[in-house]
């Protein structure tokens, strides 16, 4: 999130980052964005009865604030066919990994166990099927003998940071086209 609202602090970037939503209220990524001066929302998802209306929430919020395109960051829970589909086309996701490689969790460890000789980052479109959407762009790095998965985690972050802010620039210029 931090790299996104960075990135769009440029006056030449084609988006601006006009609201950070959270469902956790304590993710750090609300203190970093409020000192960022941008608007922050949370919607505690603990507070909702069902995860559709935590959706409906979450979309007439991102409504509210006049929100062209989602960039999910940091947001680790399964969104319905409900959400999904009327922000299709139109949400992304940064996953740390080469997908369709090691969807899910513990990626890292998955690329060691499986004695990889690359791994990274992607950045894909939210579609219903779990980090199955459409790929935009990856970045890779060398797992390195004596790589743990923090070791690995931490050279493919680096990564997310610079992907990440470049696709969301190419997909906002497409919009505006």
């Amino acid at each position: 999130m931090e790299a996104l609202a960075k990135a769009a602090q440029n006056p030449d970037f084609p988006a601006e980052i006009v609201v950070v939503i959270s469902n956790n209220p304590d993710a750090g990524g609300i203190a970093k964005a409020q000192k960022l001066d941008i608007d922050v929302e949370v919607i505690d998802h603990r507070a909702f009865k069902s995860r559709k209306s935590f959706e409906k929430v979450l979309d007439q919020t991102l409504r509210d604030y006049d929100v062209d395109l989602v960039c999910n960051a940091g947001f680790m829970r399964l969104l319905t066919p409900y959400f999904v589909n009327r922000w299709l086309g139109r949400q992304l996701n940064i996953h740390p990994s080469l997908l369709p490689k090691y969807k899910g969790l513990q990626t890292h460890q998955r690329a060691l166990d499986a004695d990889e000789k690359e791994h990274g980052c992607t950045v894909h479109y939210v579609s219903e099927g779990m980090d199955e959407g459409e790929t935009i762009g990856q970045a890779t790095v060398p797992v390195k003998e004596g790589d743990t998965p923090e070791t690995l985690a931490s050279r493919v972050l680096v990564q997310e940071h610079i992907l990440y802010p470049k696709v969301l620039q190419q997909v906002a210029q497409e919009l505006r086209r």
